[in-house]
């Protein structure tokens, strides 16, 4: 009995360190907003913040004002994908 618990307990262990581990490189990582791309409850939030107060509370899918983040660099790369809100491009 005792055997099986300690191989239980370095199992759980280790796959805690890789869940930190996996945390420590995501929070490495930079982001950026990109408006466009969002599928309908999937976003992170909105620029418009009359249409809903945020996080997963989309409408629609693909709306301009509503944002999913992702790894810089890469929103320009997904069709549809903006960089910015389209009220933010209209007031440029």
């Amino acid at each position: 009995m005792s055997n099986t618990h300690n191989l239980l307990s370095a199992a759980i262990g280790s796959l805690l360190v890789m869940g930190l581990a996996g945390n420590v490189m995501a929070a490495d990582m930079q982001t950026e907003k990109c408006f466009g791309i969002a599928k309908a409850g999937k976003n992170d939030c909105a620029s418009n913040k009359s249409a809903h107060s945020c996080a997963g509370q989309a409408t629609r899918n693909n709306d301009p004002q509503d944002f999913v983040a992702v790894p810089k660099g890469t929103c320009d790369k997904i069709a549809g994908g903006m960089t910015m809100s389209s009220d933010a491009m209209m007031k440029k």
